[in-house]
């Protein structure tokens, strides 16, 4: 894969699930390999359960928000969170979705399938799987984050992805962190 110029992506999910993590192991590994990188952070009212938006833009020299319908990728750790931010995708982007959802209390969850529906609406292409299973295979289900991240690899031309995982997770938990980034990296046949 060639040397991208830039790439925008928003990452979203909920609390507790690893999107500030993921778009920090992104950052360091763009970082690596030369490129200038941005990024912010949203989060909901909950510090677990509430709403977590990570824009990360690598080779822009543009503020760290990325405008409406441009983002390159949504990588979306819940469903409806993704759904909820697909407005950031460009026409021509990439929405990898996790189908394994996590129902608010006292609401009804949509069918996951429409909501993939409406993500391939919204996008050129749509990965959706159950990345929460992924997670689980590779022996830690709090590797969600590095699941998906393993699979956004697919379209990101930055070797060092797996070094910058190395250097941020601790020790014990590295086996199963690398386990998931080649599990998701592999989650989909062709990108």
């Amino acid at each position: 894969m060639s040397r991208m110029s830039k790439f925008d992506c928003i990452i979203v999910g909920v609390g507790g699930q690893g999107s500030i993590f993921a778009s920090r192991v992104l950052g360091e590994a763009a970082l690596r390999e030369g490129y200038e990188i941005t990024s912010a952070e949203t989060h909901g009212m909950a510090q677990r359960g509430g709403t977590v938006e990570v824009h990360v833009r690598l080779g822009s020299s543009y503020g760290p928000l990325i405008p409406l319908r441009t983002a390159d990728a949504i990588v979306g750790l819940e469903p409806t969170e993704c759904v909820r931010f697909a407005r950031y995708v460009s026409p021509n982007g990439t929405a990898i979705v996790n189908t394994c959802p996590i129902p608010a209390p006292g609401i009804t969850y949509p069918p996951v399938s429409t909501l993939i529906d409406v993500l391939s609406l919204t996008c050129q292409r749509v990965i959706a799987y159950n990345a929460t299973k992924l997670a689980l295979e590779a022996g830690n289900p709090k590797t969600l984050n590095v699941v998906m991240l393993g699979t956004l690899s697919r379209f990101l031309s930055l070797s060092t992805l797996e070094e910058a995982i190395a250097d941020y997770v601790p020790k014990k938990a590295l086996a199963a962190n690398l386990k998931a980034f080649r599990l998701g990296k592999n989650a989909v046949d062709s990108a």
